[in-house]
């Protein structure tokens, strides 16, 4: 059985929204607006067909669908490049998956669980 997601559960920066600053969080993130900074989600992060990110982004899984222009990606497990996305950044990750039609710009490296953690460091303790 497939797990239920309740949509009270993920955390979202809306279309239209925009956020400047660094932000954490537990939940699953689904970005449609604009975002710039720093972020950190320990849950599946999603960036939307219209989402905008400019900054530094880490998390557990994240699928970019939308538009990801500069910094770096670190993804501790996954990192998913969708058809028609837009990334100029550098990725970090132990698995990705490129769809025909995204468009990348930047340098790839694997990294282990460990780097991950030493990396994400400073944005988890602002959960605590």
């Amino acid at each position: 059985m497939a797990a239920v997601i309740n949509e009270n559960d993920v955390s979202r920066i809306a279309g239209g929204a925009k956020f400047v600053g660094d932000y954490s969080t537990q939940r699953d993130l689904r970005i449609d607006g604009t975002f710039e900074g720093r972020l950190f989600c320990d849950g599946h992060l999603i960036i939307g067909e219209n989402g905008i990110v400019k900054g530094d982004l880490l998390g557990k899984n994240i699928s970019i669908n939308g538009t990801v222009l500069g910094g770096n990606l670190y993804a501790k497990e996954a990192l998913s490049l969708k058809s028609g996305c837009n990334v100029s950044a550098d990725l970090h990750f132990q698995r990705v998956q490129i769809e025909l039609d995204a468009k990348f710009v930047g340098q790839c490296q694997l990294i282990e669980a460990s780097e991950y953690d030493k990396v994400a460091a400073p944005l988890t303790a602002m959960l605590k």
